[in-house]
């Protein structure tokens, strides 16, 4: 089923003077405005398109890129603030509107918010809300699985480290003794699912796959070459220490060292490691 809020590739019917109208199936025929129009676009073509609704609540599509889609979460700038609520910046040429009982806290221009996109069912319009927790269902089953990549966005902070969305859908767990960068609200990061809890309840961390083991064995590398071919650190070395010099766990500093080791690539010894080309 079609709707608004969503991306399609679309099917083109027929091309007028003031745009393309576009199959979208249970929708009708959806306009593409003439200046949104590629070159030679045809009847029959396809084109990949958004679509909301226009000024006047109909059907439109266009090939600009929202920065959320329905059923998304964004961290999203106000640009004003109306007796209706206060509208945000999401990309498109029509603001997105946070009415004033979707509101966490009152808004103010020129601040970002993360906020949950969705359809009004009172009205059918594209709206956004900051009362993010109520999109957020730890209790409902979900499929993800240790060592799967997910996205995330930072949400919040807390004695253990930071609360962040994941996939949209659910509520995971970054440990701070596990980071070892900057994070800020509304950042979106590539992450991996740590560990799946008993209750369902999702740990995550940043260091997983091997992109992860791949960036950290070349950073350890090249320390090694910046350093007369020597670290005075191993498997074996305090964790505080391997911190200070990678920024890394001493579990990812463990496996990348593990593969630089079977790649021939370093010696450990028994106060370091060493470069074999060295």
């Amino acid at each position: 089923m079609i709707t608004i809020g969503q991306t399609y590739e679309l099917e083109v019917v027929k091309v007028v003077g003031f745009g393309a109208y576009l199959d979208a199936g249970e929708l009708g025929e959806v306009l593409l405005p003439r200046r949104e129009l590629p070159r030679d676009l045809r009847p029959g073509d396809s084109i990949r398109v958004f679509l909301y609704l226009d000024s006047e609540d109909r059907p439109v599509a266009t090939i600009r890129r929202p920065r959320a889609k329905v059923g998304e979460f964004a961290y999203l700038q106000v640009v004003d603030t109306t007796a209706v609520g206060a509208f945000l910046d999401w990309g498109l040429g029509k603001d997105l509107l946070v009415p004033f009982a979707e509101q966490h806290r009152p808004m103010i221009t020129g601040n970002s918010y993360l906020v949950y996109l969705y359809i009004d069912r009172l009205d059918g319009r594209i709206a956004a809300s900051s009362r993010i927790e109520k999109f957020l269902d730890d209790e409902r089953p979900h499929n993800f699985r240790a060592g799967q990549a997910v996205e995330l966005i930072i949400a919040n902070s807390t004695d253990l480290g930071y609360k962040a969305i994941v996939n949209h859908s659910h509520w995971g767990v970054l440990y701070k003794d596990e980071v070892f960068e900057r994070l800020s609200f509304g950042q979106r990061k590539k992450g991996y699912i740590k560990r799946v809890r008993p209750d369902g309840r999702l740990d995550l961390t940043l260091q997983g796959g091997k992109e992860s083991r791949d960036r950290y064995a070349a950073l350890i590398e090249r320390y090694l070459r910046e350093h007369d071919g020597f670290a005075p650190v191993h498997d074996k070395s305090d964790p505080e220490l391997i911190r200070s010099l990678f920024g890394m766990s001493k579990g990812a500093f463990k496996k990348a060292i593990g593969g630089l080791y079977k790649q021939r690539i370093i010696r450990i010894e028994k106060d370091g490691i060493r470069l074999l080309d060295n």
